[in-house]
């Protein structure tokens, strides 16, 4: 195997200092090897980026699942039920179960002197993870919700950008807010008909997040104010909101939650809930994978168009390592070691290319994006060591396996014919 190695050493030093075919077409070859790696890693980094950059946010608004009242109620005013559930001892053991949180919803009409929105009020408990808001938060703070169920509690809402500049609202600004109730008794028929009701709101924070699909509709307040509008008691809320460790595996908590929380009630998780951007999510994978087999097939071949110039170039020195008594195959190894140290060769110039062009990315946003178009204001940078090894070894392979076609050239090449003209 040493002789193997010192004659590959040879033909790669031979190439080196002045092949003047193989030379420049090695030189191709390894560019296009680095290209390949360097695109793969931007691909994957950038689609894995942008997919959890999206999905932060659909989780930072809904979390991860919900339960709810099983019914026909497709509304945003789910039918009320106890806050005070069995199962919640039971549901915060679940090993994949980071916290649970009550809400409720409720749709409305904001009202300025000179404009109109319709929102979807978002009542939260005490218990409210304001995380995510807070980080996307322009001016403002978040409200305190008291948990009272009084018409007296906090009377403050947050509002996102989008609505503050519809509206001409500020922090601090007073917001009329429309609503249609169901009327508190039924009358002497059983009945309940439904009444206007106004409610007063100052305005005591105002987010963006530059998700459009829930920037333009919904404002936070707290939950007493929605238990108040629908007359329910301090013990009725909407539902319940439980976030997930891991996003990976919330399909299989929808269904290990569904079976402890009773049959009148259900569990969803947001990738039904939310599932037009999930799909649009899922869709950019299959993006990436036909990027990532041309970039490999693009690579193979101008790896084998390399090997294929080195062995016509060194037809000569086959014939006399064949005339000397060595087999096809161990002169196939010969070569196929000349590739895979260029093929090394490429994805140590491309990985050095790629992940610095990742590095500038994510430290200093040089591609910008149109918010209102993608949901992120600058292209977003994934890097999971885990996937540019995977990518580095997947390229490595399928070069080295397409590399054995051209080498089997070796084999109709006779001694007899080179030596004649050398």
């Amino acid at each position: 195997m040493n002789v193997l190695f010192f004659i590959a050493k040879r033909i790669i030093g031979k190439t080196g200092k002045g092949g003047k075919i193989s030379r420049p077409t090695v030189n191709i070859a390894i560019t296009g090897v680095a290209i390949g790696i360097g695109v793969m890693i931007l691909t994957v980094a950038i689609v894995v980026g942008f997919q959890i950059s999206i999905r932060d946010k659909v989780e930072g608004f809904n979390t991860d699942i919900q339960i709810n009242k099983m019914d026909d109620n497709n509304s945003m005013e789910p039918v009320p039920i106890d806050r005070y559930q069995s199962f919640l001892g039971e549901l915060n053991k679940l090993p994949q179960v980071k916290y649970v949180q009550v809400y409720a919803t409720k749709s409305g009409i904001i009202k300025t002197k000179t404009e109109n929105e319709g929102v979807v009020l978002k009542g939260v408990g005490s218990d409210y993870d304001w995380s995510f808001i807070r980080r996307n938060l322009v001016k403002g703070t978040v409200v305190q919700p008291a948990d009272s169920g009084n018409i007296r509690s906090t009377d403050g809402i947050v509002i996102s950008k989008n609505i503050a500049t519809e509206l001409g609202a500020d922090t601090g600004s007073k917001l009329l807010m429309f609503f249609i109730t169901r009327t508190k008794a039924a009358d002497s028929s059983g009945n309940y008909s439904y009444e206007q009701r106004v409610k007063t709101f100052h305005v005591k924070g105002i987010y963006h997040t530059g998700l459009e699909e829930f920037d333009k509709y919904l404002v936070f307040v707290d939950i007493a104010q929605i238990q108040n509008l629908n007359f329910w008691t301090a013990s009725q809320v909407g539902g319940f909101e439980v976030a997930c460790k891991d996003f990976k595996k919330v399909d299989e908590n929808e269904s290990a939650i569904n079976k402890i929380i009773g049959q009148d009630l259900e569990a969803v998780s947001i990738r039904k809930i939310n599932s037009p951007i999930f799909s649009w999510l899922d869709l950019q994978n299959t993006n990436a994978i036909i990027i990532i087999v041309l970039m490999v097939l693009v690579s193979a071949i101008a790896m084998i168009s390399a090997l294929i110039v080195l062995i016509l170039e060194n037809a000569n020195m086959i014939g006399v390592l064949k005339a000397l008594g060595m087999s096809n195959w161990g002169i196939q190894k010969i070569f196929i070691l000349d590739g895979a140290y260029l093929i090394m060769l490429g994805l140590l110039i491309g990985n050095i290319g790629g992940l610095s062009l990742c590095w500038l990315q994510s430290h200093y946003g040089l591609i910008k994006l149109s918010q209102e178009t993608y949901y992120i204001s600058q292209v977003p940078i994934y890097l999971n060591w885990k996937y540019v090894a995977v990518l580095n070894t997947g390229a490595f392979l399928s070069c080295m396996f397409m590399l054995l076609l051209p080498s089997f050239i070796v084999s109709r090449i006779k001694p007899a014919v080179t030596l004649k003209y050398d």
